[in-house]
């Protein structure tokens, strides 16, 4: 049974989003590590020094700062993210003169995602960047840079309303874009490429779930090795911007390598990089299933 756009896409959507909520519930103590690490690297000696002072000094619950923020960026990243990609995948097919029904190489799926990256990115930028202040506010009090902390998601948004207004969610975008589009591209790529190492010449939709999250976690540690100094600037742009003004892009990379060095830009690379097996294995393993399901599903009516 062929399936029309309208509704792939939306089978596209809700995997997504299912994959997003897996990323998260699985990820979130290492995203929150991450950010603390990339903002204040001064602060920690490594990752465990900052997850013992985070539970000494907030609880338990400061691993979790910016979940619900980060579930909605994720869901809705992911959701757009492997909807256009899908959509993306017809333009590759389109540009490189194939049928729709044709199977792109593990290359051109790369520059797929790539392209759908780009139109995640506006969805992701303002709930990353409530995320982020949540994630780093008991840092920002202790550094003396803000007086007054935020805790709760609402509190966040009332204040960058209140102090640049709408477009105020849409500080680091540039670095949000400089992040996804080159990071996804490496991102798919490996995640294909690493499918079909484990396919062996059969149909990559056979492939079970230890594959499946195998290939997701290889993706995702593609993604961050290759872009995350940029994470690492965007990261501060965000949480800083609290505080006042910020530098843009070029402006606060250029101030991180010159006062701190070039290695402050990996600060926090170690819990990104057990996140991004874990998290992101977990995400395409719902996401292919998700999607199998939801298509099994369509094809019995």
């Amino acid at each position: 049974m062929r399936i029309n756009s309208a509704v792939q896409a939306a089978i596209d959507l809700t995997a997504g989003a299912a994959g997003g909520t897996a990323c998260v519930v699985t990820g979130q103590p290492f995203d929150t590590a991450k950010v603390k690490m990339q903002t204040f690297p001064n602060m920690y000696k490594g990752l465990v020094d900052c997850f013992v002072k985070t539970y000494k000094q907030v609880g338990f619950r400061g691993f979790y700062k910016g979940t619900s923020p980060a579930l909605l960026a994720n869901i809705a990243e992911n959701s757009v993210l492997f909807m256009c990609y899908g959509f993306c995948q017809q333009i590759v097919r389109r540009i490189v003169g194939v049928d729709r029904k044709t199977k792109l190489s593990d290359l051109q799926n790369a520059a797929a995602g790539s392209f759908a990256s780009a139109f995640a990115t506006l969805v992701l930028c303002p709930t990353e960047l409530v995320k982020c202040r949540l994630q780093a506010m008991h840092e920002m009090q202790l550094s003396g840079k803000i007086i007054q902390g935020h805790n709760t998601v609402w509190s966040v948004v009332k204040s960058v309303i209140q102090k640049d207004g709408p477009l105020g969610f849409y500080r680091g975008l540039s670095s949000t874009l400089l992040r996804e589009v080159p990071g996804y591209f490496f991102f798919f790529g490996g995640y294909e490429l690493s499918r079909t190492f484990f396919a062996s010449g059969r149909s990559k939709d056979e492939l079970g779930p230890i594959p499946l999250l195998l290939s997701g976690g290889f993706g995702g540690s593609c993604l961050w090795i290759a872009v995350y100094p940029v994470d690492c600037v965007k990261s501060r742009i965000q949480v800083l911007s609290m505080a006042g003004k910020q530098a843009g892009f070029m402006g606060t990379f250029v101030t991180v390598v010159r006062t701190e060095g070039v290695l402050a830009l990996y600060s926090g690379l170690t819990p990104t990089m057990i996140r991004a097996f874990v998290a992101n294995g977990a995400l395409f393993l719902a996401y292919e299933y998700s999607r199998k399901l939801l298509m099994k599903q369509i094809d019995s009516y």
